[in-house]
């Protein structure tokens, strides 16, 4: 084996200017390890594989390693909720307090579902002083997050939620379903379609799991404000203490604590670019996946630092065109260079994850080149 390991999966020859942009990043010492899975009208066109699954380069990274996709997960999240819509048991635009009385609290009575999963809610991040611990306390965050008051009024801005919006929508799917997203993920999607992800991991999956890298350098926050301090800077703003990171990584986090293969996530997301279809079974409606994508707010975020399109906890293409060429591409991106999206218009599909994180929020330009060059393949 090679220093850089070895590159693996599908690439057929008119997409060699994928493989190419995929050799590169190793070449230029960008990757650790890396998979990027494309597909078109539901069928792998693109899957690609390579590099090491640990620090040491001991273990390759092949089709079977699970990566920790961190906010990723919001897009698998928001999929779920959009399946309660389409079963006609949620509405985007009833209240979160109709379904979750507590949240009514400290001004919140009149927030809409579809405002809480589009970060227009005011609650980038918990304000209180805590133990970091308590993250690992379900009810407890929650109730937390139902005493709060709104940052600024809702509905007025988003700011992105790092974490909160996992117990947010989270919260929301178990009043209304009685299981937890973990759980309906397991049982609805991934155990019935065959799909390698999960939110959390097992101990029996542990072999399986690359070793993250932190990134080099730290993100670029732009400008201080009290709502980057509440989502990303306290003390508390993440998960952390004694117990982690064997609980983190145990432990449910809609928000970020997916661990799947690029290949789980593209098919996934094949639904979404393909009228709800996955593997012949209809998961979602047309009509509901385009009430999911389209537009609830835009412009700047509060949080992140760059002005953003929100749909209902999907991040919409434009204005920072990370998904390709279409204006109606959604998905999610995840901390350190992870992402999926769907792009219905081209019936496109696709997810990158890798273990070697970069200090990006979203767009990683390792990601944005690999579906570039797809795109330029494809159109």
């Amino acid at each position: 084996m090679s220093a850089q390991g070895s590159i693996g999966g599908v690439c057929p020859p008119a997409f060699e200017g994928v493989r190419e942009v995929f050799q590169r990043s190793f070449d230029n010492d960008e990757e650790t390890g890396a998979r990027f899975t494309f597909l078109v009208e539901g069928q792998v066109f693109v899957d690609l594989w390579g590099g090491f699954a640990d620090k040491s380069h001991t273990r390759d990274f092949d089709e079977l390693t699970l990566t920790p996709v961190f906010s990723s997960s919001k897009a698998v999240a928001a999929f779920l909720i959009a399946r309660l819509i389409d079963a006609g048991k949620l509405s985007y635009d009833q209240t979160v307090a109709s379904v979750w009385p507590e949240f009514a609290q400290a001004g919140k009575a009149e927030i809409t579902v579809a405002q809480a999963l589009s970060h227009q809610a005011g609650l980038p991040g918990l304000t209180e002083p805590m133990d970091a611990a308590e993250w690992f306390d379900w009810d407890a965050i929650c109730a937390r997050v139902a005493a709060m008051a709104p940052m600024w009024p809702p509905g007025t801005a988003s700011g992105y939620a790092p974490g909160l919006f996992g117990f947010v929508a989270g919260e929301i799917f178990r009043r209304v379903d009685g299981r937890t997203m973990g759980t309906a993920l397991r049982e609805d999607i991934a155990e019935p379609f065959g799909l390698d992800l999960s939110m959390g991991l097992p101990d029996s999956e542990l072999a399986r799991l690359a070793e993250v890298e932190r990134p080099r350098s730290l993100p670029n926050f732009g400008k201080m404000n009290e709502a980057r301090k509440a989502a990303f800077m306290t003390r508390w703003a993440a998960p952390g203490g004694a117990r982690s990171p064997d609980a983190w990584r145990k432990a449910e986090f809609p928000s970020a604590n997916i661990h799947a293969t690029s290949e789980a996530l593209a098919r996934l997301a094949g639904a979404l670019a393909n009228d709800g279809m996955l593997d012949g079974v209809r998961l979602l409606t047309p009509e509901t996946i385009g009430e999911a994508s389209r537009e609830r707010i835009a412009g700047p975020d509060q949080v992140l630092p760059y002005d953003v399109s929100w749909a209902a906890g999907f991040l919409r293409n434009p204005p920072n065109m990370f998904y390709g060429p279409s204006q109606t591409a959604f998905g999610h991106s995840g901390w350190g260079g992870s992402c999926i999206f769907a792009d219905p218009e081209n019936r496109v599909s696709a997810a990158y994850v890798m273990n070697r994180q970069s200090p990006e929020l979203i767009g990683d330009r390792r990601a944005v080149a690999l579906i570039n060059a797809a795109y330029e393949a494809l159109l």
